[in-house]
């Protein structure tokens, strides 16, 4: 990981909203501060996940995958969060895999033990809100910008959002969010390139 950029948990928590020192200790104490290998898969699709992860270095690719190909939803960068809304809200399993695409370091705490402290600290339950409420805008986005915006469009958007990681991207994962060929993406980067 040399000379990648770490992430604090502290970081990570405030991302969505603020805390208190002593509810972020509170957290921090429920957290593991792990080092994973690239190409590991953090949630598997159609499996119920019981701990939440925030991404302190490297990236991640959030797919799908159907018998024939993988769809990409996303990337993540560091301070982000890797989460299955589904098992986070219902306690059912998830329809989506989040592997890494790099070697990373994740915070990684279980969820029944963040739900327990959404009982007994407000503050950490509002924070617990505001993370879900916020990761339900950007799948709402992610869906808004497949719906109505080019795939020219949407690599454009990918450029900014992630300018220093686009390079570090395999660029079958980034056709596979855009929903094209690679023969596709290859006209679209040269046509953005050179309006640059």
């Amino acid at each position: 990981m040399g000379g990648q950029i770490l992430i604090s948990l502290s970081d990570c928590l405030h991302g969505y909203h603020s805390l208190s020192g002593e509810s972020t200790s509170k957290l921090e104490q429920l957290s593991q501060k792990i080092t994973v290998k690239r190409n590991s898969l953090l949630i598997e699709q159609d499996k119920t996940q019981k701990d939440i992860y925030f991404l302190a270095s490297g990236l991640a690719r959030v797919y799908y995958e159907t018998p024939k190909r993988q769809i990409t939803l996303d990337f993540v960068s560091p301070g982000g969060t890797l989460i299955s809304m589904n098992s986070y809200v219902h306690d059912t399993p998830g329809y989506e895999n989040i592997d890494l695409l790099e070697d990373s370091v994740v915070y990684r705490i279980n969820q029944q033990q963040l739900f327990e402290l959404y009982e007994s600290d407000i503050a950490i339950a509002n924070w617990g809100r505001k993370m879900a409420e916020l990761e339900f805008i950007k799948a709402e986005h992610r869906t808004m910008a497949k719906l109505f915006n080019t795939a020219q469009e949407r690599y454009a958007e990918l450029l900014q959002k992630y300018p220093q990681y686009i390079q570090r991207i395999k660029l079958g994962y980034i056709a596979s969010y855009l929903g094209v060929s690679q023969v596709t993406l290859s006209r679209i980067r040269a046509n953005i390139h050179t309006n640059f």
